[in-house]
């Protein structure tokens, strides 16, 4: 299986602590880890503001706020969302600029936040949710695990 991952960063800064090369690697390890699959794989990751991630949440999803991640999943799909060889799991948009405002609410350092905000987003695109409480702790528990695994603890 190969994972194709097309990464935009539409947003100026964040350079010292996001790199895309490590990113994508990031990206496809924790599918590889976490998904298998017969087809080539494709998902898009796209790195922005609050502004144009609340035009995004205002649009498909009827919020008119910022958030830190929107995940467009498209597995339950497979039919309709070959795009040649690849199997399209999906699109995540994450607001770098509400990365960091939750990184302070939470205390946590920006680049344990990001990759939180971005194996949410991973999680959503390979069928996790939470909206009941029993899924919200499966996923939960799978989000500390994969940071674990990749170092990026809490205490960091």
């Amino acid at each position: 299986m190969n994972i194709t991952v097309e990464l935009t960063k539409g947003i100026e800064g964040y350079d010292e602590f996001i790199d895309l090369e490590t990113v994508e690697d990031y990206i496809k390890t924790v599918i590889e880890d976490e998904y298998t699959s017969e087809k080539d794989l494709y998902m898009s990751l796209l790195l922005t503001n609050n502004e144009n991630i609340q035009t995004v949440n205002r649009d498909y999803r009827g919020k008119d706020q910022p958030t830190d991640v929107i995940s467009f999943a498209y597995l339950d799909s497979e039919e309709d969302f070959e795009l040649g060889p690849y199997l399209t799991l999906g699109d995540i948009v994450i607001s770098l600029e509400r990365v960091e405002e939750q990184a302070s609410d939470y205390n946590h350092n920006f680049k344990r936040e990001f990759y939180y905000v971005l194996t949410h987003g991973i999680l959503h695109l390979l069928g996790y949710d939470h909206i009941e409480d029993e899924d919200k702790k499966i996923m939960r528990k799978k989000e500390e695990e994969i940071l674990e695994k990749h170092g990026y603890s809490r205490d960091i």
